[in-house]
């Protein structure tokens, strides 16, 4: 049976590498497939990974329907057995809605992927209605790990290394360049606001391990 199904984990986990490996695991068998993603790190319509992987994908803002677009490809002649959708926590939850009505009207399967929640570790709208709505959620297996060594489950944003709490929900940027960064803490550390830098000022140069 055709499902709707959300991979899910904090950043670093994978999750990019995993879609684009699925994709490539269904196509070899023969099947045929769309992708889809929204605001992807490259700042272009892709699916790219931090491991160096990337293709071409279709951009969904917050205009876009699933649906529509869908049908219009069938009508076409085309064919889809699955769509394999990434970044997911950033699409509207009538997006997701129509994520789910391919499935169950067109019998095609979605493969979603996205983080669950923000840096104010509040659930992003798309990623709720997923919970909401999905035949499984799946929690990816190897993920990040916080500096202290434990394991990383909590996305934080940055500013000069200073953890901040305050801000609009979506502002796209990566853990390696640019003014606002996004580190993994595990729960304590997010909690006491205690970053990376943070933890070199006040506990010398080299921290690791750090079981506070």
């Amino acid at each position: 049976m055709p499902e709707l199904v959300f991979h899910t984990g904090p950043m670093d986990c994978g999750k990019s590498t995993l879609a684009l490996q699925l994709d490539h695991t269904q196509s070899t068998h023969g099947r045929q497939g769309r992708i889809f993603t929204s605001r992807d790190r490259s700042g272009r319509a892709r699916i790219s990974s931090r491991l160096g992987l990337e293709t071409p994908a279709t951009e969904v803002d917050e205009e876009f329907d699933f649906w529509t677009h869908v049908i219009a490809q069938l009508v076409a002649g085309r064919r889809i057995d699955y769509l394999v959708c990434d970044e997911a926590q950033f699409y509207t939850g009538e997006q997701v809605e129509q994520l789910a009505r391919v499935v169950d009207e067109l019998q095609i399967d979605v493969y979603t992927f996205g983080i669950l929640a923000d840096f104010r570790t509040k659930l992003f709208p798309g990623s709720q209605r997923l919970v909401e709505l999905a035949d499984r959620v799946e929690t990816l297996p190897i993920g990040p790990l916080c500096w202290c060594g434990a394991k990383g489950t909590h996305n934080a944003r940055t500013v000069n290394g200073l953890m901040v709490t305050e801000g609009s929900q979506v502002v796209v940027g990566d853990t390696g360049a640019g003014e606002i960064r996004y580190e993994v803490l595990c729960r304590a550390h997010h909690r006491r606001r205690m970053t990376a830098t943070r933890a070199r000022a006040t506990l010398g140069e080299d921290p690791l391990p750090f079981g506070e």
